[in-house]
């Protein structure tokens, strides 16, 4: 289906959306039922198996300890790419793949969500590569991906400046440009979650496992408790899978005390800076054979990272430190002016952790790869992996479970004749036409910030016209939650009533943008507290 071929439907023909079932009634349903598949873990990895598991016409639940997206899956390089680097130690065959998955997410899935960026791969003198290398690598790049974005080539100096007046300009060589494309991870975590519960699934954010539910050795199920108000209840499965990230061994300890570790961890740091000037392309700089730092145009921001170093303490624990920060603002110095690395200039600092398979070696040399795992007691555990490939990744679990021994798709059931090949993401629409529409289908006296019909146009698609009608309802909703910031306060009605967020990080980290520009303040927080605990 292509985007540009989608109709948008006028305010007055969007069907409205009705409020989602409360946590008690949630909680009721994953009580009394037997599912088929119960996914612990809603970041990438569990959103896309319930997606594509209920697509199958699996019962299908869904718990996170968190939010959705809470932890890894929204601390991300929020990039969709088919992995420059990976050219560099002959993965032909995966940098291939992932350009078809990044070409049919910008195309045929998330057009709404996932955009363009061109890259500026700066060689400086003295650098790990010449200009040859990468002008060569970037051509070759861009030829596995069919050339759908042009053809990679080198460019000189005074070009590049022209456009990123940012760029460091001492012993600059030559530029190498490729293309690949970028997104808000946590926007594509939710739309997930919803395309999983569209086609059926049972989902429920800040739920914690405590056990596991055993039937002759079997694992069936789960003991959980609410973490918002305590409340204890299970859920019976026929199979369940562990999708909790870093948090994966952990799950599978409570399966089998003796389980040997299968994971490692590398943290990835990452900084939030304002822009001082349009950047029209991203920077990303070679800092030895294997690392990259990047400087990318995300949000009206820049983002800066990211850091590659092995993890052993407390996943929940994982956070930007100062010598990340240092880091961070040292690496791109390389190739950024000093004045755009300003610390006044920072909004906000992120740290993620990235699920790598055991092994011998340093973990920035690690391949990124997802590994899926059968239990002493019959529970399937999944890691890695990166979002560019996560509908893959949902596709490779549910050829699994087609193997299984009576397994949940029951005999004969091939999960390539039940999925469609390319399922759009909830709200497919061309957002140029829909921040159009949001601007002339209004009445005079309530005309829309083209910032803000641009900014729901590109992080709800056709959904935004939901949240038009809250502000034709309540013009008070319409007004900006802060004035640096393209949101409104619809939006947090919207998150509230439709996309599971129960606490105020929830809101103005993942469902919106306000802490990443460092928009977070106490009057903002507080005034989102007080619109959520007003929930039906």
């Amino acid at each position: 289906m292509s985007s540009t071929l989608q109709s948008v439907p006028t305010l007055g023909t969007h069907p409205t959306a009705g409020t989602d079932p409360s946590r008690s009634e949630t909680r009721e349903l994953l009580s009394h039922a037997t599912y088929d598949l119960l996914v612990i873990g809603g970041g990438i990895l569990g959103t896309s198996v319930a997606w594509h598991a209920a697509q199958s016409g699996l019962r299908v639940a869904m718990v996170d300890a968190g939010d959705f997206a809470g932890a890894t899956s929204s601390a991300s390089s929020k990039l969709v790419h088919g992995g420059l680097r990976y050219l560099q130690t002959g993965s032909v065959k995966l940098v291939a793949e992932n350009h078809h998955e990044r070409r049919v997410l910008a195309k045929d899935v998330a057009p709404h969500l996932v955009n363009p960026l061109t890259f500026y791969l700066p060689v400086y003198k003295g650098g790990p590569h010449g200009a040859a290398k990468l002008g060569a690598g970037v051509f070759a790049y861009s030829a596995l991906s069919a050339f759908g974005d042009g053809v990679g080539r080198v460019i000189s100096p005074a070009k590049a400046v022209a456009d990123n007046p940012g760029l460091r300009t001492e012993n600059l060589k030559a530029v190498a440009v490729y293309h690949d494309h970028q997104m808000n991870d946590s926007r594509m975590a939710v739309m997930t979650v919803r395309a999983a519960v569209e086609s059926g699934a049972v989902v429920l954010n800040h739920a914690e496992v405590t056990g596991l539910r055993f039937t002759h050795g079997k694992v069936t199920g789960a003991e959980l408790r609410d973490k918002l108000d305590g409340t204890e209840f299970g859920v019976s499965a026929r199979l369940v899978l562990n999708a909790t990230g870093p948090w994966v061994d952990h799950l599978r300890t409570m399966e089998d005390k003796g389980s040997s570790p299968s994971i490692r961890l590398s943290k990835g740091a990452h900084v939030v800076m304002k822009r001082k000037v349009p950047w029209k392309a991203a920077m990303a700089t070679p800092i030895d054979k294997y690392r990259i730092t990047f400087a990318l145009p995300w949000e009206d921001q820049l983002l800066l990272g990211t850091t590659d170093e092995e993890y052993t303490g407390d996943p929940a624990d994982v956070r930007a430190t100062e010598a990340d920060i240092q880091q961070i603002l040292d690496e791109a110095a390389f190739s950024v002016k000093d004045e755009h690395l300003d610390r006044d200039l920072i909004t906000y600092a992120f740290a993620g952790l990235r699920v790598l398979p055991g092994g011998p070696g340093g973990v920035e040399s690690a391949k990124r790869e997802t590994v899926v795992s059968e239990g002493r007691g019959g529970m399937l555990s999944v890691a890695g992996g990166k979002w560019t490939t996560y509908r893959h990744i949902g596709r490779t679990v549910m050829n699994k479970l087609a193997k299984l021994p009576g397994g949940p798709l029951g005999e004969d059931m091939e999960p390539q004749k039940l999925l469609p090949r390319r399922m759009p993401l909830p709200g497919l629409a061309n957002p140029n036409a829909v921040a159009h529409r949001l601007l002339v289908d209004r009445d005079p006296g309530m005309r829309m910030d083209p910032l803000t019909a641009r900014h729901l146009a590109s992080h709800y698609g056709s959904l935004s016209f939901d949240i038009a009608r809250l502000v034709n309802e309540d013009p008070t909703l319409g007004e900006r939650i802060h004035e640096d910031g393209p949101e409104i306060w619809a939006q947090v009605v919207y998150a509230r009533d439709h996309e599971w967020a129960q606490t105020a990080d929830d809101v103005l980290r993942r469902r919106t943008t306000l802490t990443v520009r460092g928009l977070d303040t106490d009057a903002v927080r507080t005034r989102v507290e007080d619109m959520l605990a007003q929930r039906a």
